[in-house]
């Protein structure tokens, strides 16, 4: 089963796909990356997580098929958007799957909705705005680990084929910027909190910095931590020959 649909949430219209079998356990809800698409985010994995699982894939807000509108953009109010569908969807539980800009929004619903959620996945995402490399937030620095032409390029084609409003992405992503690298960090008493099992992963040339993410894999009480190699924060959902075969083990537990 494939469709997409909206739904009315918190005074906006939430664009929203579903993939794979019904009544095939525990949906997983997967949560993209920053001024990304459900698909451009997932693709690579969607076709392998889809054999066995049912996915709801969100477009946040001013992200894919979702209207931007004059609402403020936060990681909180992603965050009760999303819950707000799963309760008009009737899921009581589900798994999630956040990556980047999506893991802040499973973070956020972690810590305020654990009722909502059973497993959690991370990928290429953090709990302090610190965590970055410094080049990240001062990107006149030349580095491996900053977003390429090539990125930028595939955000913006991915961006416009399916905005309401394709020529809104610029200001969108100057929109999202303080939402990402100025939020409150979860405190430490927070995130002793969230004992549900969470799998992190990070790239090994991503925007995160190691340390930062084997910082938190000691804090959380029930998580694992995995590393690729020769990968940037652009690429880590795209190493399905990687992260595929993790993810489904994590998720069966």
């Amino acid at each position: 089963m494939s469709h997409g649909a909206y739904m009315p949430v918190n005074g906006i219209d939430l664009y929203y796909e579903v993939h794979g079998p019904e009544r095939a356990g525990t949906p997983l809800v997967m949560l993209h990356g920053g001024v990304l698409t459900f698909i451009s985010s997932f693709g690579a994995l969607l076709p392998g997580i889809t054999v066995d699982r049912q996915v709801i894939g969100v477009e946040l807000q001013g992200h894919g098929h979702t209207a931007d509108g004059e609402r403020p953009f936060s990681i909180a109010q992603c965050a009760d958007d999303v819950v707000a569908l799963l309760d008009r969807l009737g899921v009581e539980r589900a798994d999630v799957f956040g990556y980047s800009l999506g893991g802040l929004v499973a973070i956020d619903i972690a810590t305020r909705h654990p009722q909502c959620l059973g497993r959690v996945v991370l990928a290429a995402a953090h709990f302090r705005p610190d965590a970055y490399y410094p080049e990240i937030t001062a990107p006149e620095q030349d580095s491996p680990r900053l977003p390429t032409e090539d990125d930028f390029a595939a955000m913006h084609k991915a961006y416009v084929e399916v905005a309401p409003d394709p020529e809104h992405f610029f200001p969108f992503l100057e929109k999202i910027q303080p939402a990402v690298h100025d939020f409150e960090p979860w405190t430490d008493e927070q995130l002793v909190r969230l004992t549900m099992p969470i799998l992190m992963i990070i790239g090994d040339t991503d925007f995160i910095r190691l340390e930062h993410a084997v910082e938190m894999q000691n804090r959380l009480p029930d998580s694992q931590l995995a590393i690729l190699p020769g990968t940037r924060h652009m690429e880590v959902t795209a190493r399905a020959d990687l992260v595929l075969p993790m993810v489904r083990t994590f998720l069966r537990g």
